[in-house]
């Protein structure tokens, strides 16, 4: 039965979890690789589908596919 709380149906459409844009940096060769987020710092991660210097989206500790390599712009307002 669909809900008619209206903020369950706006949590809904939205994906749960942390997703962060990283660069593949090695593929482990066991399923995993490393990857190197924006500060500088190196996690490893599910997944060896992103060859190595690309993009790729992280949610939940996994690869979900390759980013587009975009510029990256900070403004404080």
């Amino acid at each position: 039965m669909a809900t008619t709380n209206i903020w369950q149906q706006f949590k809904a459409l939205i994906p749960e979890g942390v997703r962060v844009i990283a660069t593949i940096t090695a593929n482990n060769g066991n399923g995993t690789s490393q990857a190197e987020l924006r500060d500088g710092s190196v996690i490893t991660v599910k997944g060896e589908s992103v060859s190595v210097g690309l993009k790729a989206f992280i949610q939940d500790g996994e690869i979900r596919g390759i980013a587009p390599a975009l510029a990256h712009y900070e403004v404080e307002v």
